[in-house]
C-alpha cells in the first residue's frame, strides 16, 4: 500500500493482482471552500465527465445563469482547483482546465452528482452547508458535534441546513433519550447517505 497526503486529499493507492485502484478522500476545510459558491462541484464534475473547459459549454451544461456561473468559476481558480489555459487562444483549446489537486476533487465531484436523485434535488445539493453537513453526518452526531467538526459554521446556518435537509429527507432526527435532558440526533439518510460516502471524508 503506497498513501500520497496532499492539502486537498488523502490518496491511497492499492494493488491486488495487478490491478491499481485509486481512492479519494477530501479534508473537511477543502469541501467547505468547495461548496461555498453554488455551481463549484457542478463545474468540476463537468469537467471530469468530458465537458470542454471553456464558459460556453459549462455554462450550457450546468444550466446555471451566467451571474451565478462566473463567482463559482474564479472560485475554482483561486482554491487552485482549475487554471488557465495557456494554450489558449485556438477555438478548440479550453480555456480552463483541472490542476492536479483539482482533477482529484473532479472524481468526488462526479460522485457527489451521480448521488443526487434528480434536477429538483440538485437545488438543495447547491446550498452552501449541504454537503459538508452530510460528509459529517454519516453516523448520529448531536448538534454541537456537526458544529464543531464544520468550525466556521454559525448555529443559525447549521439550523438552517438541518431543517432543510430533514424536510427534503436527506437527514434524520431521533432523540437520544439516554441524554438528561434528551438530545436530539442527526444522521444522513436515503440521498444523504450516498453523497456522504462519495465525499468519503478523511475525518475520524
Amino acid at each position: 500500500m503506497v498513501i500520497v497526503l496532499s492539502s486537498a486529499t488523502t490518496d491511497i493507492v492499492l494493488s491486488f493482482d495487478l490491478k491499481i485502484y485509486k481512492l479519494y478522500f477530501m479534508d473537511i476545510d477543502m469541501l467547505v471552500k468547495v461548496t461555498s459558491r453554488a455551481w463549484s462541484l457542478n463545474i468540476l464534475a463537468l469537467m471530469h465527465s468530458g465537458i470542454p473547459g471553456r464558459q460556453a459549454p459549462l455554462l450550457s451544461a450546468s444550466g446555471a445563469s451566467r451571474t451565478a456561473f462566473a463567482p463559482s468559476l474564479v472560485h475554482l481558480v483561486n482554491l487552485g482547483l482549475l487554471e488557465r489555459n495557456p494554450g489558449h487562444g485556438h477555438p478548440l483549446r479550453p480555456e480552463y482546465r483541472l490542476t492536479s489537486k483539482g482533477a482529484e476533487i473532479a472524481v468526488i465531484a462526479e460522485k457527489i452528482k451521480t448521488a443526487v436523485p434528480g434536477e429538483t434535488q440538485s437545488a438543495i445539493l447547491r446550498r452552501a452547508w449541504t454537503v459538508p453537513v452530510l460528509a459529517v453526518s454519516r453516523k448520529p452526531r448531536y448538534f454541537s458535534e456537526i458544529k464543531t467538526a464544520l468550525v466556521s459554521v454559525t448555529d443559525r446556518a447549521l439550523s438552517q441546513s438541518l431543517r432543510q435537509l430533514q424536510e427534503s429527507r436527506w437527514v434524520s432526527r431521533e432523540v437520544d433519550t439516554t441524554k438528561n435532558p434528551p438530545r436530539p440526533l442527526y444522521q444522513a439518510a436515503n440521498a444523504g447517505i450516498d453523497i456522504g460516502e462519495a465525499v468519503n471524508l478523511s475525518m475520524s
